[in-house]
C-alpha cells in the first residue's frame, strides 16, 4: 500500500440521500482544510435510491456548514465499495450490522459516527496531559523542515498511519464512551418527514462531525506546524 495514499472514509445510511451525504460532504470539506489531499470521503446506502441527488434540506445543511452538495448521486453499498476502506462511519447501529454482513473483516474499523466521535473525545482527554510536551519537542529547531514535495509526502504518510491506527485506539476506550441510552448511537432518519426532523438530524450529526474534525486538526502533520494541544 502507498503509505501516503489518502485515508479512505465511508459514511453509510439507508437511502444515501439524507444523512450519509451530509456526513460525507462536511467531513470532506473539513478534512481538506486540515490535511489537503489526506482524505477521501465517500458514502453509500444499504437500500440506496441509486442515482438520486441529496435531499434539498440535507443539501441546505451542507451549504450552511461550508460544504458542497453539488454532483452527488446515491449509490448502493456493495462489498466492492467496502474493499480497502480504512474507516466506516454508519448512521445507526443497524447500518453497522449490515456493513459487517457484507464484510466481516471490517469489524474493528466500523462504528456509528456518534460513538466514534465520543471515543475520539475520550482519547483527546487522555492525551491532554502529554500534548504540550509533545508539541514542544516536535516544534524544536530542525524538527519541521521547510515544505517541499518530500516533506509533504512524509506528512501525508504520517497522517495516514495515524488514521489507519485510529480505529484500534478508539475501540480501546469504547467502555469509557458508552451512552446512557443505546439510541444515542444513532442519527434519526428524516426521509419523507417534517423539516423539524431534519433539524434533529443536524443536531445529532453536527457535534459528531465537529469532534472528528477537531481530532484531525489537533493531530495534523502539515508543513510548518506542530500538533496542537486542545
Amino acid at each position: 500500500m502507498d503509505t501516503s495514499a489518502p485515508v479512505r472514509i465511508l459514511t453509510v445510511c439507508t437511502g444515501n440521500i439524507c444523512r450519509s451525504p451530509v456526513a460525507e460532504r462536511l467531513l470532506q470539506a473539513g478534512l481538506d482544510q486540515v490535511v489537503p489531499g489526506g482524505f477521501q470521503v465517500s458514502s453509500a446506502g444499504t437500500r440506496a435510491l441509486v442515482g438520486e441527488p441529496m435531499q434539498p434540506i440535507s443539501a441546505d445543511i451542507v451549504r450552511t456548514f461550508g460544504g458542497d452538495p453539488e454532483g452527488f448521486a446515491a449509490r448502493q453499498l456493495t462489498p466492492r465499495i467496502l474493499r480497502g476502506v480504512d474507516l466506516v462511519l454508519t448512521m445507526t447501529s443497524g447500518h453497522r450490522g449490515e456493513v459487517l454482513q457484507l464484510d466481516a473483516s471490517l469489524l474493528k474499523r466500523t462504528f456509528t459516527i456518534r460513538e466514534f466521535a465520543r471515543m475520539l473525545d475520550v482519547l483527546a482527554q487522555r492525551a491532554s496531559g502529554t500534548d504540550a510536551q509533545r508539541a514542544s519537542v516536535e516544534s524544536s529547531p530542525g524538527a519541521l523542515p521547510g515544505s517541499n514535495a518530500s516533506d509533504d509526502d512524509a506528512r501525508l504518510a504520517a497522517n495516514a498511519a495515524l488514521w489507519r491506527g485510529l480505529p484500534a485506539r478508539a475501540a480501546g476506550v469504547r467502555h469509557l464512551s458508552l451512552p446512557a441510552d443505546a439510541a444515542d448511537n444513532d442519527i434519526v432518519d428524516p426521509y419523507r418527514r417534517a423539516p423539524e426532523v431534519y433539524r434533529e438530524m443536524e443536531d445529532q450529526l453536527a457535534p459528531a462531525i465537529v469532534s472528528i474534525l477537531r481530532h484531525a486538526r489537533l493531530n495534523a502533520r502539515v508543513p510548518g506546524t506542530a500538533p496542537q494541544s486542545p
